[in-house]
């Protein structure tokens, strides 16, 4: 039995749908990843700890300045095995 064309319309347009909110999600999270973005929170966070610091009068205000940097840098590094680690673990509970 075939569908009414308007049925199987609706279930095209449905199906584009998902696929267009497939790919904002596959682009969302690309960015969250990517190293553009994590290089431009580095560098942010960096100009404004260094901004604070040299506020305070820090005596050593681009060198902690810059380990709060490699910090971030160091978290977003590892943030993939961790990931995977605890997608492992939960799998194994589940």
């Amino acid at each position: 039995m075939q569908k009414p064309a308007t049925e199987i319309e609706a279930l095209k347009a449905e199906i584009d749908g998902i696929k267009a909110r497939n790919r904002r999600v596959e682009a969302d999270k690309a960015w969250e990843l990517s190293k553009t973005r994590s290089s431009f929170i580095a560098a942010s966070t960096y100009l404004l700890i260094l901004i604070f610091m040299l506020l305070i009068k820090d005596d050593h205000a681009f060198l902690n300045a810059f380990i709060a940097s490699v910090g971030y840098l160091i978290s977003t590094a590892t943030y993939g095995i961790l990931k995977k680690w605890w997608l492992k673990r939960r799998s194994q509970t589940v």
